[in-house]
């Protein structure tokens, strides 16, 4: 088994750590203390991201995107999760639902999203739904060959920044029949309620969307009526893997962070890390990322190599469960570490801290995964998280 990575995917990697440090980390001050970038800056950065060939990394180059493997993707990722205030969200990941769009909706959506001319967020989440989609509410009511799409979606993130939406809804009202509709922000009866504040800062905002009998038709149907919750579990595998890779690069940044300090920093005559308290967290963070890299990297070569799809599905959840995780108790032995310093909002550590929190809730809280893992040890057995590949 060889697990060396390639020169041409060490390249791709070099590319991104060095769009990171060059484009998103001069950014962080910014946009921290005036809570956004100039639409200027937003510009430049989306010019840099095509120049860079880091547009629609998750879609073919068919469909205008850079058509890299799972595995290339995690590369990637892992270097923009370095960045604070979300800041990776400036490299856009078209939604997944969006490949098994017609011909005409991968022209008008999935294309231009790939070349940046467009921009789309995934509005699911509702006040009484979140975890379990079959509470949704909002509803796409058919009447003479049209759709009437009524409801109200929380948690829209990149919704300001978007200029359009993929809306999870259920095709009159019935919870068997949940279906995507792509949704254009222009359309008469659709308007943002409003921006709530957050404990991160995000370089985009998430929105509250209410929807008033916005009239739809055919065409807008993504995929099949009542293949919404389908293709919604095939886009949370990939947002859950980037999401895993982005707390891989999070938990890097504050070791990195921290390990130098504690290689500067003299109390009692001695540096910090000579200390055995200081040393044995550092061992510690280190031993963590390498378990959850070693983790992220193996699910996502798996994906690329033609795992069983629910099995990709359960293993996604123990990926995204465990970085997440593990970050949080990274950063918070880093900020430990560096003390006050830690505590200072101009340290990136202090701004890892805030940022990483919501990754254990958004794309499946942490105890959704568990239960999804714990699900799939009922049917399958133990062997879908213990086996390596195709041992019985």
């Amino acid at each position: 088994m060889d697990l060396t990575i390639s020169a041409e995917d060490l390249v791709l990697m070099r590319r991104a750590k060095e769009f990171a440090e060059g484009f998103l980390f001069p950014q962080e001050e910014e946009l921290e203390m005036s809570g956004r970038l100039p639409p200027e800056t937003l510009a430049r950065l989306r010019h840099a991201v095509v120049a860079q060939g880091l547009n629609g990394i998750n879609h073919s180059r068919e469909d205008g995107g850079q058509g890299l493997t799972i595995f290339q993707q995690t590369l990637v990722n892992e270097e923009l999760g370095k960045a604070t205030g979300a800041l990776w969200a400036i490299v856009w990941h078209p939604a997944y639902p969006l490949r098994f769009g017609t011909a005409e909706q991968k022209r008008d959506y999935l294309m231009p999203s790939c070349q940046g001319t467009r921009r789309g967020a995934f509005a699911i989440t509702e006040p009484g739904a979140g975890s379990d989609p079959r509470l949704v509410q909002t509803r796409a009511d058919r009447r003479g060959g049209k759709y009437y799409l009524s409801g109200e979606k929380w948690f829209v993130t990149t919704g300001d920044h978007a200029d359009y939406l993929i809306v999870h809804a259920h095709v009159d009202g019935d919870p068997d029949k949940p279906t995507l509709f792509l949704v254009d922000k222009d359309r008469p009866g659709v308007r943002i309620k409003r921006i709530p504040k957050f404990m991160h800062t995000y370089v985009f905002g998430h929105p509250e969307f209410l929807f008033e009998e916005v009239e739809l038709d055919e065409g807008k149907v993504l995929g099949g009526i009542g293949q919404g919750f389908e293709l919604t579990k095939d886009w949370f595998v990939e947002a859950r893997l980037q999401i895993a890779a982005n707390c891989l690069g999070a938990a890097i940044r504050a070791t990195e962070t921290a390990n130098r300090y504690a290689g500067e920093r003299v109390q009692f005559g001695r540096l910090i890390r000579d200390f055995q308290a200081i040393e044995f967290m550092l061992a510690d963070m280190a031993v963590e990322i390498m378990a959850a890299k070693s983790l992220i990297y193996r699910v996502a070569w798996e994906i690329d190599h033609g795992t069983d799809r629910k099995l990709m599905h359960a293993r996604a959840s123990a990926v995204k469960l465990h970085a997440s995780e593990m970050a949080g108790r990274v950063i918070d032995k880093a900020l430990q570490i560096l003390g006050g310093r830690g505590y200072m909002r101009e340290n990136p550590v202090e701004r890892l801290y805030r940022d990483i929190r919501v990754d254990r809730i958004w794309e499946g809280t942490s105890e959704i995964q568990r239960a999804i893992i714990a699900g799939q040890i009922k049917k399958r057995g133990l062997a879908a998280y213990t086996n390596w590949g195709s041992l019985p």
